[in-house]
């Protein structure tokens, strides 16, 4: 089973060498990691091309951003699976796609799996700042402000080609309404690993300002009605809040 990784990134040079060293030192063979670069100023090229033996393939260009680099990086993709890992991102240990391969392996209906996700200081990955801990899917959970968290998404291609890539029509929300799309409209068969597979260094899109946290939210209740899934923004905004400050007082086991 091949196991594809996306990594998209611009003007990534701080971080981006450990994310190339973190898909590296896994232990499972059969990886084919895609890098999406936006026309970087900086000297993330350069890293980039000082890295390509251990890359399938590397493209630089312009683009329409994050989510339509995403898109190149399915598109061009040829694993069974797809996930994707942030420029400044990077896994909890080198056994993590291991485990994704095992999983699917285990059950060969499945068709996505996500798990837990640890965020840590920008500057000193070794202080934990939050946890994202989520839990098992139920329909109706989307509506509820739950989510899981993008960067341990596994799917299996052939589900993007079958319903469809990332909206560019949302312009900070489009991971959560593809998974929101994949999970609740057409039902696909996720599992939950209850373990931290990704750690993030805080200061992501849409967690960088109060406006952009207003700003995805608006457009996870914008997907909502779309597809025609049931909203209470009360309901809603009340679970996103309590879920938020959970986070910080969480440990991760």
């Amino acid at each position: 089973m091949k196991i594809s990784i996306v990594t998209v990134t611009y003007n990534s040079s701080d971080f981006i060498s450990h994310c190339l060293k973190s898909v590296k030192l896994q232990n499972y063979n059969n990886i084919e990691h895609i890098v999406i670069d936006g026309a970087s100023t900086d000297n993330t090229l350069s890293i980039l091309k000082n890295n390509k033996k251990q890359l399938s393939t590397l493209i630089s260009e312009p683009d329409k951003g994050i989510y339509d680099a995403m898109n190149k990086g399915i598109k061009i993709s040829t694993g069974d699976i797809i996930g994707f890992l942030n420029s400044d991102d990077f896994y909890s240990n080198n056994e993590v796609l291991s485990k994704i391969a095992n999983v699917f392996n285990n059950d060969t209906t499945l068709e996505a799996c996500y798990a837990d996700l640890l965020y840590t200081d920008r500057n000193d990955i070794s202080k934990n700042v939050r946890y994202w801990k989520s839990n098992k899917f139920t329909l109706g959970s989307f509506e509820k402000g739950w989510c899981p968290p993008h960067p341990t998404f596994f799917c299996k291609r052939s589900v993007y080609e079958k319903y469809g890539y990332y909206n560019l029509n949302y312009n900070i929300a489009a991971d959560v309404e593809l998974m929101m799309r994949f999970l609740e409209v057409n039902k696909i068969n996720v599992q939950y690993i209850p373990t931290i597979l990704v750690k993030m260094r805080i200061g992501g899109i849409s967690n960088k300002s109060l406006r952009n946290i207003l700003n995805v939210n608006k457009e996870i209740l914008y997907a909502l009605k779309k597809h025609n899934l049931s909203k209470n923004s009360l309901i809603f905004f009340s679970n996103k809040i309590w879920s938020r400050a959970k986070q910080f007082f969480q440990k991760p086991t």
